[in-house]
């Protein structure tokens, strides 16, 4: 495990090499500190990167070929160490390929890269699969990052909202027992804002499909500093928080989702699983600009 750092004169960014995970932005202009320091008595991450799936397997399994895997939520890149083979003044790159290890548990011959791209006040996270395997490689991959909210210790949560620009509702999917029912609800939006309340979580994640969140602001009411996510053309998202500890949230660009109540479990047909086919690669990115 080691930690790298891109600098520029806005921000200061460190990734670690356990999981590829971007672990601190700090402003040299402010101080502030915008990722969650993973408090282990309440969430112990900073950021991770969600694959080969995203959310939950029903029953904690898939089936492929007719044989079932067992599989924990969210995959096993943010558990794993990955390999740094690029570093430039502003760009970094880590490395997971297939191993004895993933091989059990997910039978596919795949690599892995994460990289991350400093440009004035904003980080962009890269990513791009490859499938060395003679079959079609089925996967999900989603990022997963963590913000301190409130950022600065005169604020409360509730100084805080979102901010979905040309947005008016959104339709959220319901979770029970961290998968996907067919029950939604809209959520209204006033001026385009939700405020952030802890309450927004009690019943789990913040889940939109079919692409609604292509850009999305936490922003500070008080003071005006926060975050905003650009990832357009993804087609899945999230928000959460733990209901009640913890001052931070997740924005949450997916390309995948958990398992729905009703799944057969059959990985090739998993809601939004991506099939890519022997010696080709998948690549989709997003950034976040702080201010």
């Amino acid at each position: 495990m080691a930690i790298f750092q891109l600098n520029n004169d806005k921000l200061c960014v460190k990734i670690n090499s356990h999981g590829a995970e971007l672990c601190s932005v700090v402003s040299h202009d402010t101080g502030i500190e915008y990722i969650w320091q993973a408090d282990p008595s309440i969430w112990p991450r900073h950021a991770p990167h969600l694959f080969p799936i995203v959310g939950k397997l029903k029953n904690g399994v898939f089936k492929y070929h007719s044989v079932s895997y067992p599989l924990s939520q969210h995959g096993f890149a943010r558990d794993l160490e990955f390999s740094c083979t690029k570093v430039e003044s502003d760009f970094i790159l880590f490395e997971l390929k297939a191993s004895n290890q993933t091989l059990q548990i997910y039978p596919f011959d795949f690599k892995l890269h994460i990289g991350f791209k400093l440009t004035e006040n904003k980080v962009e996270t890269i990513y791009q699969v490859f499938n060395q395997d003679s079959n079609d490689l089925y996967f999900s991959i989603g990022a997963h990052p963590a913000f301190n909210c409130p950022l600065q210790a005169t604020e409360s949560v509730d100084d805080y909202y979102f901010l979905f620009p040309d947005k008016n509702s959104l339709i959220i999917h319901s979770i029970n027992n961290g998968l996907i029912t067919r029950q939604t609800k809209t959520l209204e939006l006033q001026h385009h804002q939700l405020k952030m309340t802890k309450k927004l979580f009690e019943h789990d994640a913040l889940v939109c499909m079919d692409g609604q969140i292509e850009e999305v602001h936490l922003v500070s009411q008080k003071t005006k500093h926060g975050v905003s996510l650009n990832c357009s053309k993804w087609p899945f998202f999230g928000i959460w928080s733990k209901k009640e500890e913890g001052n931070f949230v997740c924005l949450e660009p997916w390309y995948g989702i958990a398992d729905y109540e009703t799944t057969n479990g059959n990985l090739v047909e998993k809601t939004g699983i991506l099939k890519l086919q022997p010696s080709h690669q998948f690549t989709a990115s997003f950034d976040i600009r702080f201010f």
